[in-house]
């Protein structure tokens, strides 16, 4: 049977609505860590997330508290993301639980990311425990937060708790909820074992390491595992749970979180949404998993140096393990040498990746400007798919079609006009508003995602004085009017500067990247040309003049004719270098596409 004191749950959220927080409090009343142990964000435990104040992966941690009933409970907490970007994260931790505190803020009330996650606890089939989080805060709008909340997830007013992470208030009752309104696991003990893998981390010592729930059966030391993605079986080294850090212990039984431990040396052989089993595979059926992610954005990435090629493609294995939604595949640049086309749930995901592959794997990278997925058809009928402008048939393409997103706004009525117009700026498609409130509208637009994924949120936050809040969802690929723009520098194409662009914006972004080009490349020698091509037609143009010596400094009065000879053989040597020299392009080159307007 079961543990019935058992219980798996997870904190879902908008971003920056206290989830962290409110984690740390449920650690502080469950006397998981003691007074020392204790900081703010504790199971932000990467230095990217103390850095940036967010939350970028999922965190397991167990507690043993001991409700006023009397009885000891085990409750294990995954502390989720609230970025949209790392909506992946948030739907793995659900298939792990059996229920979910959905927070909301006091102050800013239901947000994008607030619908986004308590449709996906829906789907799941979870229960969800509604939690208006900041009570204490002097511009708390109670009433508004809890009319808004009613009418997200049709809850009743009494099933709302009021609490705030920052004092403390209101956590008991969090802990009270928890017990009595989340049931425990559903399985089967005396069944042969079934682990779902949610998530993966990679150990130098011992190998990779898996993050499992235990469905039916149990888990322990010595026994022999097998997974259905291939043939391979393990011996289990070790099993156990989540404190701070990995505690092991004798067996995990059915219902429980936990990690194992096999050996496992390579990374390719463990799969997040994978079940791990110790019966043979064909008397069991494996758990659902989960569906496949899509990567949104693409890009290149290359090592500046030619011999870290080996070393980046071990380092995105192990990353890979740790971040399941990350893609990548070779690639080769003319320019840049071998690296790797990689797919990421957006950009904030992609610097993300750029800078753990930097600092926790000691790499210096290039990153070419980011892309997303068109398709295309031939002119001979074939239809292809591509993520890299490089990748565009020479002779054209009968059509292309871009990916489109369904966009959610919510913000206050005031910036409702200002968000319109940058829209439509986008190329958007209008299809709904609502009043959630009469302080909050939702605005719905359908938006080509190639013209959203470089500036759109920031500009966003700048025009509604940061009150607006966005999510999105890929729709379908649709016909539009698109070119490739080619970049020529010193006349010669340079593939990881290219992109594809809408007619209508063409000529005025071709202009923008050769003067933002301009001013990140160095002088040179002799003097560069910077063009922007449409096919064979030139659309723009900037020349960075030649650095000049001053060869006549030594030619003080006397005949001119000294003079124009030095200038003429200085002459002839900058057209010698120019036919021989090549443009060292700095990183900056490859990001200035992503600060380039099209109206400028």
């Amino acid at each position: 049977m079961i543990n019935p004191n058992l219980r798996n749950f997870c904190i879902i959220a908008h971003i920056d609505h206290g989830k962290s927080t409110l984690a740390d409090r449920l650690l502080e009343q469950t006397h998981t860590l003691s007074a020392n142990q204790m900081q703010a964000q504790v199971l932000d435990d990467m230095d990217l997330e103390r850095e940036r104040g967010i939350t970028i992966k999922a965190h397991p941690i167990r507690m043993n508290y001991r409700h006023t009933d009397g009885q000891d409970y085990i409750l294990n907490l995954i502390d989720t993301p609230g970025h949209v970007d790392f909506t992946y994260e948030v739907s793995r931790s659900l298939a792990a639980c059996e229920g979910a505190l959905l927070l909301v803020d006091a102050a800013q009330g239901v947000e994008a990311q607030t619908v986004s996650n308590a449709y996906l606890a829906i789907d799941a089939g979870i229960g969800i425990i509604p939690v208006i989080n900041k009570a204490d805060l002097p511009n708390a709008r109670l009433e508004e937060a809890t009319a808004q909340l009613i009418d997200l997830i049709g809850c009743r007013e009494d099933e709302i708790i009021i609490a705030s992470a920052k004092t403390g208030m209101g956590v008991l009752d969090v802990l009270t909820a928890i017990i009595d309104r989340i049931s425990p696991p559903v399985g089967d003990p005396d069944a042969a074992s079934r682990a779902l893998i949610f998530d993966s981390t990679y150990d130098s010592f011992r190998g990779a390491i898996a993050y499992v729930r235990l469905v039916d059966g149990h888990l322990a030391k010595g026994d022999k595992v097998s997974f259905f993605a291939h043939d391979r079986q393990y011996d289990v080294d070790e099993v156990g749970t989540f404190r701070m850090k990995r505690e092991p212990v004798d067996r995990l039984e059915a219902g429980e979180v936990g990690y194992m431990i096999a050996s496992i040396k390579d990374v390719a052989f463990l799969e997040v949404g994978d079940t791990l089993t110790t019966a043979k595979r064909k008397d069991i059926q494996p758990l659902p998993g989960y569906k496949p992610i899509k990567p949104m954005v693409f890009t290149g990435l290359f090592p500046v140096s030619a011999d870290d090629y080996s070393a980046l493609r071990a380092s995105l294995d192990k990353l890979r393990l740790n971040d399941a939604s990350l893609s990548y595949q070779p690639e080769t640049s003319t320019a840049l040498g071998f690296g790797f086309r990689c797919g990421f749930l957006g950009l904030l995901h992609m610097e993300i990746i750029q800078e753990r592959l930097e600092r926790e794997f000691g790499l210096n990278l290039i990153t070419t400007s980011p892309n997303v997925e068109y398709e295309l058809t031939t002119r001979d009928g074939v239809d292809i798919i591509i993520d890299s402008p490089a990748d565009m048939p020479a002779i054209g393409a009968q059509e292309i079609r871009e990916p489109y997103i369904s966009a959610e706004i919510i913000t206050p009525p005031e910036y409702l006009g200002a968000l319109m117009k940058l829209c439509q700026s986008k190329r958007g498609i209008y299809r709904d508003t609502h009043y959630i409130s009469p302080s909050k509208v939702q605005l719905k637009y359908e938006l080509p995602l190639a013209e959203v994924i470089y500036d759109f949120f920031d500009r966003l936050k700048s025009v509604s004085r940061g009150y607006a809040s966005y999510d999105y969802e890929f729709i379908e690929h649709r016909p539009g009017n698109l070119k490739k723009l080619e970049v020529l520098i010193a006349g010669e194409p340079v593939d990881a500067l290219s992109s594809i662009v809408h007619q209508s914006h063409a000529q005025a972004q071709g202009r923008a990247l050769c003067k933002k080009l301009k001013e990140v490349i160095h002088r040179q020698q002799f003097e560069v040309v910077i063009q922007a091509a449409l096919g064979n037609k030139i659309i723009a143009r900037e020349t960075i003049k030649a650095l000049r010596k001053q060869v006549t400094a030594k030619c003080y009065g006397g005949d001119i004719t000294r003079k124009r000879k030095l200038l003429e053989r200085q002459k002839e040597g900058k057209k010698r270098m120019k036919q021989v020299g090549r443009v060292e392009i700095p990183q900056e080159a490859f990001l200035s596409i992503m600060q380039v307007e099209p109206g400028e």
